[in-house]
């Protein structure tokens, strides 16, 4: 995810809001559920990234102003407000897409079927 010319400050954007200290309880929970079933340790840690961006999507959608317009999360400003709402926004939408651009690459499980499995539980969890 490197950010070079106009797109660097929705990278970002992601950066600020995926790296930003929260409790990192779903990734957490990914691994440890992969740990009980023998998973490849960097298969897991790939979905359990894809599972974190899903949900800091929702929070920089959750705290823009059309919705709860919060101007703080975790005691710092939230994605909008340190940057923009179009930021926001994009960078919102871009770590959604990156959840499931991770899922769907290869380095992730070598079988296409366990690949589209975990894209499917993904969209319909998100």
């Amino acid at each position: 995810m490197m950010g070079v010319g106009p797109e660097a400050r929705v990278v970002e954007a992601m950066r600020y809001t995926s790296l930003n200290s929260g409790k990192r309880i779903r990734p957490f929970l990914v691994t440890a559920s992969a740990n009980l079933f023998n998973v490849d340790e960097a298969a897991a840690l790939r979905v359990a990234a894809a599972v974190e961006f899903v949900h800091c999507y929702s929070l920089i959608h959750d705290d823009l102003p059309a919705m709860d317009d919060d101007d703080l999360r975790r005691g710092k400003p939230t994605c909008h407000i340190k940057f923009d709402e179009a930021t926001a926004i994009l960078a919102g939408d871009a770590l959604l897409t990156k959840a499931f651009e991770v899922l769907a690459d290869e380095n992730t499980h070598g079988n296409s079927s366990v690949r589209v499995e975990l894209i499917s539980a993904l969209a319909k969890a998100s």
